[in-house]
């Protein structure tokens, strides 16, 4: 994506000045469902370049996988060059794999709030602009739906960030991985200056703001 080339200056505006305006500490939802045994449940979030929404997800407790994807569009246009142009109605999403009986939906609601992104930022996050790094929460059925809804509800009138949240909240209709070369993308790339200033800093944020749900790498 070109917004990725973008030189330090902006890179380090982002991540020093353009972070999310919210107060210290971070809710739980007041609307959730209870840890349940169950197998294994899914959610997709879509909040900026895939790239970082995976990496954090990566490292929370419960998740068993977090995959780079593309949802809100056709598979026929599924591909990281068409989707990247901003015309396909898709948005970089994220697909996380969880065991509902160590963490729950409400839960990584937070954590998808709290630090994955800004939920402030409209058809944008940081230095990547277009529709397809806009905020949405692809809900699987009407539980998912509720409380996602009741969350960005209670945020609001909570005024936990300074301008309004402009997440969508749409209904699931299918999910597209990403092509091989973005998945875990920032852990194979630590490096990568557009991961150290972007998205490390999400990681840290993670572990400092909620440590009973940060997962170290290589645990499980």
């Amino acid at each position: 994506m070109i917004a990725r080339l973008a030189g330090v200056a902006l890179l380090a505006c982002w991540a020093a000045a353009c972070a999310p305006a919210r107060a210290a500490s971070f809710p739980d939802p007041s609307v959730d469902e209870p840890l349940a045994a169950g197998g294994q449940q899914t959610a997709v979030f879509a909040g900026g370049c895939f790239w970082g929404v995976e990496s954090v997800f990566e490292h929370v407790n419960g998740v068993i996988d977090a995959a780079s994807g593309y949802a809100g569009g056709s598979a026929r246009t599924a591909s990281y060059e068409i989707v990247g142009t901003g015309s396909t109605g898709h948005a970089e999403s994220v697909k996380v794999t969880y065991d509902p009986s160590k963490i729950s939906y409400g839960q990584l609601l937070k954590v998808f709030f709290a630090v994955a992104h800004d939920p402030t930022q409209l058809n944008r996050q940081g230095p990547d602009t277009g529709t397809q790094y806009r905020s949405v929460i692809f809900a699987a059925g009407d539980s998912q739906l509720r409380i996602a809804r009741s969350y960005i509800a209670q945020l609001d009138a909570a005024k936990q960030f300074r301008n309004r949240i402009v997440t969508q909240v749409v209904p699931f209709e299918a999910f597209y991985p990403a092509e091989a070369y973005h998945q875990n993308y920032a852990e194979r790339h630590p490096t990568d200056l557009y991961i150290v200033v972007n998205d490390r800093p999400k990681v840290y944020a993670l572990q400092r703001e909620f440590p009973a749900l940060y997962r170290a790498p290589g645990t499980h």
